[in-house]
């Protein structure tokens, strides 16, 4: 039976980069779950690589087919914005194993969806200042940097990632993305161990 490996962690903390290298790994041989999302597509973003990059339409006639995991809306500086999973029928467990990224409250509701059993959570963390000073050389880097959007996420995250939050979701391990190699290496141990 397969799992999905659900990374997760404060913006900038690294997620990105640790779920290319583990995709890149053949020993572990991941397929990838892509999310939806309304929000406009970021310079040296792919549409169907980092996310599907929809209109609410697209959303709303998800939702009538209850075909919809989890979503979650954010009331950005630019309007709203929709992240949400979606049943296509990307994901078959009994054949593969998935690696997703997403937030805690996804995971949850992921986990509830497919089984706890079928659902690891990986817990990506990095210091404050270092997430900051990613996020700042992420946002220059843009044509139309929204330097506003970057700090309500960066503030946000102290909420949905609180200790009591992580505690009630059953997450105890936590991954130190200061050091990647290690990092990485800590992670694929411990997916060696849990599958």
């Amino acid at each position: 039976m397969g799992k999905l490996i659900y990374l997760m962690g404060k913006s900038s903390s690294g997620k990105d980069t640790v779920y290319r290298e583990l995709l890149r790994d053949p020993s572990l041989n991941f397929k990838k779950v892509v999310l939806y999302t309304t929000r406009p597509i970021r310079e040296g973003e792919t549409d169907g690589v980092q996310y599907h990059f929809v209109d609410d339409e697209v959303y709303l006639r998800f939702l009538g087919e209850n075909k919809l995991i989890e979503s979650r809306v954010y009331n950005t500086y630019h309007g709203l914005w929709r992240y949400f999973t979606v049943d296509d029928g990307s994901v078959d467990l009994s054949k593969d194993d998935y690696l997703i990224i997403g937030t805690l409250d996804s995971y949850e509701k992921t986990a509830n969806y497919y089984g706890k059993d079928k659902v690891l959570p990986i817990y990506i963390e990095v210091d404050d200042g270092i997430r900051l000073e990613r996020a700042l050389s992420r946002e220059r880097a843009q044509d139309n940097p929204r330097y506003e959007e970057m700090c309500r996420r960066f503030l946000a995250d102290t909420a949905d990632f609180s200790d009591a939050r992580m505690e009630q979701a059953g997450i105890t391990r936590r991954f130190n993305n200061e050091d990647l190699d290690g990092c990485l290496n800590e992670i694929k141990d411990y997916i060696s161990e849990n599958m």
